[in-house]
């Protein structure tokens, strides 16, 4: 695991949108493609900006592969569906086209969406292991990651998969890759930043395992590297 710490937003922007580069790059020149997983949220919407204008030029757009970690489940033209947020920062600007995107289907119920989306992601693998080349994922403030939420089924999911969990605290259900899976990724980025994850942040990186408190601790990619992208904000409470 690797640790980055950045003075502000714009400096880990900026670095992170580099490192994104850095393996699509590899990942083309080496296999042909790269099978890129998107998080949802606020938190990267100014990366996928940069990614698709600053540094369009820096990546072959045609042999990219979209992916989500994990979806609301709301109807695909409402605000808060994690793949309409990357529609509107990052495919439209790209211009990409529909079938390197795969969103996930919540016109279905979240246990068939969550069949449906394994059942894409299998194909796309041509049934081999899933092994994306990029995950980036978010961390709430109370150390969920994905949709995988503190005590919830998720935690405890040891199958490398699709799930769909229903969400207490949201009164929802949620759509989500499992911990299993995302470990078997040959890279994944963490991005945090502001004041309100510094709780959060040294709890997870803490020495003390607690996963069902704590879920972003089950991210440790098996054959792959972990590195964290986080401002001074959120690393305020740990000693560097």
């Amino acid at each position: 695991m690797k640790l980055n710490i950045f003075k502000n937003q714009t400096e880990l922007n900026e670095q992170l949108a580099k490192y994104v580069i850095a393996i699509a790059q590899q990942a083309i020149a080496t296999k042909g493609r790269f099978d890129f997983v998107l998080t949802g949220g606020n938190s990267p919407k100014e990366l996928y900006r940069q990614l698709s204008t600053t540094y369009a030029d820096q990546i072959d757009w045609s042999k990219v592969y979209f992916f989500f970690g994990d979806e609301r489940t709301v109807l695909p033209f409402e605000k808060d569906y994690n793949g309409l947020m990357a529609k509107e920062n990052f495919f439209d600007h790209l211009q990409t086209p529909a079938d390197h995107i795969f969103y996930v289907d919540t016109n279905l119920s979240p246990t068939a969406a969550a069949v449906d989306y394994k059942t894409k992601l299998d194909h796309h693998f041509d049934g081999q292991a899933i092994i994306f080349d990029l995950i980036l994922l978010g961390m709430g403030d109370d150390a969920h990651t994905a949709s995988i939420f503190p005590h919830t089924d998720l935690v405890k999911n040891n199958e490398a998969t699709v799930a769909s969990v229903f969400v207490e605290k949201l009164a929802t259900y949620r759509v989500s890759l499992t911990a299993p899976l995302i470990n078997q990724a040959k890279n994944v980025a963490f991005i945090a930043f502001g004041e309100n994850k510094a709780n959060a942040l040294i709890k997870v990186l803490g020495e003390e395992k607690d996963f069902a408190s704590y879920p972003s601790q089950l991210i440790n990619p098996a054959n792959g590297e972990l590195q964290w992208f986080v401002d001074e904000a959120a690393a305020a409470k740990i000693d560097y």
